[in-house]
């Protein structure tokens, strides 16, 4: 059962306020002197405080009410407290919710207002001591997997972020191959490095290869390498091929969909023997390599067009790691982007409602450009201006509008998960944004 605290120096206050709350489950131990009302603070076991804004009849400044709130404060930052106040210290009270008070009622009080408001903070703190709790969690959680793992400078507070993660280190010690599909830009390279540094060949090399950037006719040398004259321009020298370099270690092969037919049936070849020739030689070569692969293609699609041969995307497939774009991970977004942001600069408020808000198409590489972008042009402060946005103008949807499923995942990240902020965020209320987190299928928490 919560418990509020009221400090008030009229007994009969303390009184009504009793009978209200125990009709409503919640409650209630008083105090008529601040000193006392500090005393029971200090023995916990409350959830919220209501306080009167004077403590002697012959005081009507509430200078009083305005230390009192000031110790608590200060004793108990995440106190939530309300004010009791008479039409003469409304200026204070206003004062006092700018310097971090919850809300103030004034005397007399309406009984169904004070109880609206009372269950409102009670329930904002409840849900913000569980997001306190699981942040805790989740704290200690990354801690003991970035001690166990090499994680590669990894950056995220995404669940969904996490969860990919923990397959990956899974899998890492596993000797099949791994295929990594997600979105351009999404970061399926730094998936791959953290494989290798956790898997059984951590000590040899990690090659790279970006199978979209190197011209049809070049990919297999590339990959097998190739002899002397093996092709026009090849030259009178041996070329030696990435599964070579990557010979006792791993080798990543991104944008696997654009390997030319040739390619494929070689690359299925070497998966499955661990032997494979240069372009243009005879000589057969035996390597042991991990393979990890990445795309952004619909390989079962390309399948049925022809283009990509099953047999080699089974043998690919072996683990999947699907690698969320940003826009489903928005936790990760003020990170990631603090991350980028040199040690000197900081963002505006305003600038990090617009990370939030923007649909990231191009993910952490948009988001890595944007910010060096805004870095390089601004100065010490990021405003929303800087970071070229195709929208900065506020948070909150348009009065009629109906805000879509990435404004409403934008405003729970802002705050912290806790819906009652976030529905006052978008202009809702609780009821209306649970309706609309249902029917989204997004989790209340």
């Amino acid at each position: 059962m919560p418990t509020v605290l009221v400090i008030d120096d009229n007994p009969s206050v303390s009184l009504a306020l009793e009978m209200l709350f125990s009709l409503h489950d919640i409650q209630t131990r008083s105090a008529e002197t601040p000193e006392a009302g500090l005393e029971l603070l200090a023995r916990g076991g409350i959830d919220l405080v209501i306080q009167d804004m004077n403590f002697r009849a012959d005081t009507t400044s509430g200078d009083e009410g305005v230390a009192l709130f000031r110790q608590i404060r200060a004793q108990h930052p995440d106190m939530p407290v309300i004010l009791l106040t008479a039409w003469t210290h409304l200026e204070s009270a206003v004062d006092l919710v700018k310097a971090g008070a919850a809300d103030y009622v004034a005397k007399p009080w309406d009984d169904h207002k004070m109880l609206a408001s009372v269950n409102n903070l009670l329930e904002l703190a409840e849900a913000q001591r569980e997001l306190a709790a699981r942040n805790a969690d989740e704290r200690r959680r990354r801690g003991a997997l970035a001690q166990q793992h090499e994680l590669r400078g990894l950056v995220y507070d995404d669940a969904a972020t996490e969860s990919v993660l923990s397959l990956a280190l899974q899998v890492a010690r596993s000797e099949l191959p791994v295929l990594v599909t997600g979105p351009n830009g999404a970061g399926k390279e730094k998936f791959a490095e953290i494989i290798h540094h956790n898997s059984a060949v951590k000590s040899g090399p990690f090659v790279a290869v970006n199978c979209g950037a190197l011209p049809s006719e070049l990919i297999e040398a590339e990959l097998f390498g190739a002899e002397p004259g093996a092709y026009t321009g090849a030259g009178n020298k041996t070329r030696t091929g990435k599964f070579e370099a990557a010979d006792g270690g791993t080798l990543f092969l991104d944008e696997i969909g654009t390997l030319p037919p040739a390619g494929q049936v070689k690359l299925l070849r070497v998966l499955e023997t661990g032997r494979f020739q240069r372009l243009g030689g005879n000589q057969e070569r035996t390597v042991r390599v991990r393979v990890v692969s990445a795309t952004n293609a619909d390989l079962a699609a390309m399948i049925a067009d022809g283009q990509f041969r099953e047999d080699l995307y089974y043998r690919l497939n072996a683990i999947e790691l699907r690698l969320p774009p940003l826009a489903k991970r928005p936790r990760d977004i003020l990170p990631l982007a603090r991350h980028f942001l040199p040690a000197d600069k900081k963002f505006t408020e305003g600038a990090e409602r617009a990370l939030l808000r923007h649909a990231w198409p191009g993910n952490v590489r948009e988001l890595r450009n944007s910010v060096q972008r805004a870095a390089l042009l601004s100065g010490e402060r990021i405003e929303a201006e800087a970071l070229g946005l195709p929208s900065v103008a506020g948070h909150a949807p348009a009065s009629g509008d109906e805000p879509d499923r990435a404004t409403i995942e934008a405003a729970l990240q802002r705050n912290g998960g806790v819906l009652a902020q976030a529905a006052a965020d978008l202009g809702l209320s609780r009821q209306a944004l649970y309706r609309r987190l249902d029917r989204l299928g997004i989790p209340r928490g």
